[in-house]
């Protein structure tokens, strides 16, 4: 009886031993570990292609499992891939998930963070501020236009009323302020 309950405590150590193990003896590219039981199809310094029997799914979940921790990461589904993208400071930049499966297997790519893409969002960014300043500027230009060409007919609708125009006008106000300081001085008012 105690043999029983000793075998299987041993196994369920073992067991857990394994399953927990498993990422951190895992062959890992850039800090992300390699999918287990995966292979390697292609590896260079910048990326790393590999094969496995795993579902998209399993795949996804176990990467995001490991991820879990970075606030920076982002799933994105696209029309072929699921793409896991860090838009931190880690030295990869993507996992690439397959949606459909190449000789039966999921295909999964591993990008290296690159400064061509580094940049290439900069200049995106540096462009995109820029065209929206034009934007506001365009926007503001018409208006500006609109809004004097009203004020102007305003002013020859009244020169044609008789009203006055508007230096008429300022004239009249500074002849009252004049007449006014003119009256308090002498104690009129």
């Amino acid at each position: 009886m105690k043999l029983a309950k000793t075998k299987k405590t041993m196994f369920a150590v073992v067991a857990l031993l394994t399953i927990f193990t498993t990422p951190l003896l895992a062959e890992d590219f850039l800090g992300v570990p390699v999918v287990p039981g995966s292979e390697v199809v292609d590896r260079t310094e910048d990326r790393v292609e590999m094969k496995t029997a795993m579902s998209r799914d399993e795949i996804v979940d176990f990467y995001e499992g490991l991820l879990k921790d970075h606030k920076d990461i982002k799933t994105i589904e696209r029309e072929e891939t699921t793409q896991i993208t860090d838009y931190g400071n880690l030295k990869w930049h993507s996992i690439a998930v397959s949606k459909k499966k190449l000789e039966g297997k999921t295909v999964v790519v591993i990008k290296k963070d690159s400064w061509s893409w580094i940049f290439g969002t900069l200049v995106l960014r540096y462009i995109g501020v820029f065209a929206v300043i034009i934007m506001l500027f365009i926007c503001m230009s018409i208006t500006g236009a609109v809004i004097s060409r009203s004020v102007k007919r305003i002013e020859a609708k009244k020169a044609a009323d008789g009203t006055g125009t508007h230096e008429q006008e300022m004239v009249a106000v500074a002849l009252a302020a004049a007449k006014d300081l003119e009256n308090r001085k002498s104690g009129k008012h």
